[in-house]
């Protein structure tokens, strides 16, 4: 019993730590800015319709959901940190989008099994360290025949490279947890559904930032506003020249991306993994 007990008291507390992670900084405004187009891309590949019941795992503050909204089905929109929701719902009140807000693990989600026609994760579910859990969550609450489906960074993709750039300057990660940009592998994320999906469609794709004037504009916009770069730095306290060697890091991966040589701006591209399934009968 008390190996149990301190298994679920280091899970809460693994769990506290990503909430506050996601709370700091401005995650919101960098989906708003940086990349919009992506709930749209997945509520469209999930083809969401009116009067269906659709659970956006992850949701931050709704990048999806209210687009799943916005296409007529009935919506919740989960996730652990529910300090993204306040920005959510004004963004959803002024595109006229109607939907619910719900604090919620990934890896125990608070919802009955079978319950949503469409299960879906916009760059959110990848993030829960346990993916196998993860990944038994979205399979149980989605109805047989319904539809999984999940927006993800690739490992190779320029996301993917950063956390890769990152790894060496952040604490260790908790015990069993992988890293996110695996699901953006589609062998790894065909072997957490297993047999209980069938109908796998998988597609690389890209979307194109032009956010950012400089290298050095791409690496100060996340060390401000993006909640796992602000976790390394804040790891990095006390510590300048790993912070200042990290600073350089960044600033190379964004100018060895850089795709407008001579435009006067800094153009990256993205790589994900856009997946769906049909979960089996």
């Amino acid at each position: 019993m008390t190996t149990r007990n301190s298994a679920v008291e280091a899970d809460r507390a693994l769990k506290s730590k990503h909430r506050a992670m996601w709370a700091q900084g401005d995650y919101p405004s960098l989906a708003a800015e940086v990349i919009p187009e992506l709930g749209a891309t997945l509520v469209e590949a999930c083809g969401v319709r009116p009067g269906q019941r659709v659970l956006d795992v992850g949701a931050g503050s709704g990048n999806a959901a209210i687009r799943a909204a916005l296409a007529g089905a009935d919506v919740v929109a989960s996730d652990l940190t529910p300090e993204l929701f306040d920005a959510g719902r004004r963004a959803a009140e002024k595109q006229g989008a109607r939907l619910a807000w719900q604090e919620a693990d990934a890896e125990a989600l608070p919802f009955g099994d079978a319950e949503f026609d469409t299960v879906l994760s916009c760059v959110g579910v990848m993030f829960a360290p346990h993916h196998q859990e993860a990944a038994d969550e979205l399979v149980r609450v989605c109805r047989p025949g319904g539809t999984v489906g999940l927006l993800s960074w690739t490992p190779r993709g320029f996301i993917g490279r950063m956390f890769a750039v990152m790894k060496p300057y952040a604490p260790p990660p908790p015990p069993g947890g992988k890293p996110p940009p695996l699901w953006g592998d589609e062998d790894h994320v065909r072997a957490l559904l297993g047999d209980r999906v069938t109908d796998v469609r998988a597609e690389r794709r890209t979307v194109r930032v032009e956010r950012f004037e400089t290298p050095e504009a791409f690496r100060d916009y996340f060390k401000e506003r993006y909640g796992p770069t602000i976790s390394v730095y804040k790891n990095l306290a006390g510590d300048p020249e790993r912070a200042a060697a990290l600073d350089a890091a960044l600033v190379d991966l964004a100018r060895d991306g850089d795709l407008g040589t001579g435009s006067g701006a800094t153009v990256l591209e993205w790589e994900y993994l856009l997946l769906t399934a049909r979960r089996a009968g």
